[in-house]
């Protein structure tokens, strides 16, 4: 678990680095106090800018792994364009990666791949995604197959053989999303060799 009670707030997540795929300004990642965050505190990604391509990314510096548990809670705060958070995995750089996202404009999770900064939907499902409201997201690779959960239940399962090495992961937000992070576990399962 990311400890995010131990970050200062007003300043950058501790133990990451931050990127962005596609067009428009950088991403702003801070640390901000939330009473309903399970610390008290969240990390947020809080820039506003409206271009629509875009995505930014804020990686966890000390994690590589092709095989991966991850879960998290995020809460959609603001966004006229957007209103997502996710999460990226297998991420090789700023333009190749994997990302499960939630979105509660569209009201959908999504699961894609990035290639050259190219995004392509593999799978998802319509379900209702509440704004300014904690979910949890989960994703799970092992091998080829990838696994997305929400609130705790089973959503869907897809095989994809695009990236298979290992590669770091980071969260994840689109355009003018305001998103909040808190709960970030992170767990490398034994590879599966397939």
């Amino acid at each position: 678990m990311i400890a995010i009670d131990r970050m200062n707030l007003g300043s950058p997540p501790t133990g990451f680095f931050f990127a962005q795929t596609g067009q428009g300004p950088d991403g702003a990642w801070t640390v901000v106090a939330d009473s309903t965050a399970s610390s008290g505190r969240a990390i947020e990604q809080t820039s506003t800018d409206r271009t629509s391509y875009r995505f930014p990314l804020a990686i966890h510096d000390s994690m590589s792994a092709a095989d991966v548990d991850i879960e998290l809670r995020f809460k959609a705060v603001a966004g006229k364009i957007d209103q997502a958070g996710g999460i990226a995995l297998r991420i090789e750089d700023v333009g190749n990666y994997y990302v499960a996202r939630a979105n509660a404009l569209e009201d959908n999770v999504r699961f894609y791949r990035v290639v050259n900064g190219k995004r392509e939907q593999l799978d998802g499902t319509d379900l209702k995604v509440t704004a300014n409201e904690w979910h949890s997201l989960g994703v799970t690779a092992e091998g080829n197959r990838f696994t997305v959960s929400y609130d705790g239940k089973l959503l869907f399962s897809l095989i994809d053989k695009t990236f298979t090495e290992a590669g770091d992961v980071g969260l994840w937000t689109k355009a003018d999303s305001v998103t909040r992070f808190d709960q970030i576990s992170i767990k490398p399962l034994p590879a599966t060799g397939n």
